[in-house]
């Protein structure tokens, strides 16, 4: 992740906790979410057939933890495809199933009360 241009999308104000909107920089969509306090931000695009990514839902995810065993984490962030389900990590935007496979992320902050894009 470099930080290259600043981009000022929006007032903080309009991207209250728990909502996340979809943005066009440099020609390029991305999604933009307040969770838990934090801003993340991610290239629009699934890796795996190009769906509408950031269009999917954000939540935990379930993990193997024995033979047979699934366990929920609802602390870990993950953005759900909406075509095919395939989950990425928001930090990171490596996905879940494949580690080989994985969505851009780009460093967006609060200054000043408007939400910064680097990209």
């Amino acid at each position: 992740m470099t930080d290259t241009t600043r981009h000022v999308l929006f007032p903080a104000s309009d991207l209250p906790e728990g909502s996340k909107r979809i943005v066009t920089v440099a020609r390029r969509s991305i999604g933009v979410m307040r969770l838990r306090g934090r801003l993340y931000a991610l290239r629009n695009i699934c890796p795996h057939h190009g769906a509408p990514l950031c269009e999917g839902t954000v939540n935990g995810t379930t993990t193997a933890s024995g033979a047979y065993e699934y366990v929920f984490d609802p602390d870990a962030l993950v953005m759900r495809c909406p075509w095919h389900g395939y989950e990425f990590e928001l930090t990171s935007g490596v996905a879940l199933v494949d580690e080989g496979l994985r969505v851009r992320t780009y460093r967006v902050v609060d200054e000043d009360g408007q939400v910064v894009l680097y990209a």
